[in-house]
């Protein structure tokens, strides 16, 4: 049992290692996930002011998106993202920022309208084929 032992205590560890290196660049997406990258402009409110800029990607629970607005971690915002699926904007009443870096911020969607989220779910899928 030592030597079995060590060699699955060893593959459990590269394998703990390597998820939390995964979690570190993805964020808190759920593991899984597709992420599809997907520039367009996006408008949000924080504390009654609007603001704008650019989503990078997006999963069916946030996005990415950068802006010259400083929005600090935990900061809830509302979204309306261009997606290029419709004309009109896709609005999110409610997210957060989990992450910031540099002027980028990871979005993760706290109340999204179900349809909200079949349009997401739809579009990353779209581009898998």
């Amino acid at each position: 049992a030592g030597v079995m032992g060590r060699i699955a205590q060893e593959a459990e560890a590269a394998r703990t290692s390597h998820e939390s290196n995964r979690a570190e660049v993805s964020g808190r997406r759920e593991r899984g996930q597709r992420r599809l990258a997907h520039s367009c402009p996006v408008s949000f409110v924080v504390d009654d002011e609007e603001a704008e800029g650019t989503m990078l990607d997006i999963s069916t629970s946030g996005c990415r998106i950068s802006s010259d607005k400083t929005l600090p971690v935990g900061t809830v915002l509302k979204l309306s993202l261009l997606l290029n699926d419709h004309e009109w904007p896709m609005r999110i009443d409610e997210a957060i920022v989990r992450w910031a870096k540099e002027g980028t911020y990871g979005i993760e969607f706290i109340s999204i309208r179900l349809a909200q989220r079949e349009r997401i779910r739809a579009l990353v899928m779209k581009d898998r084929s």
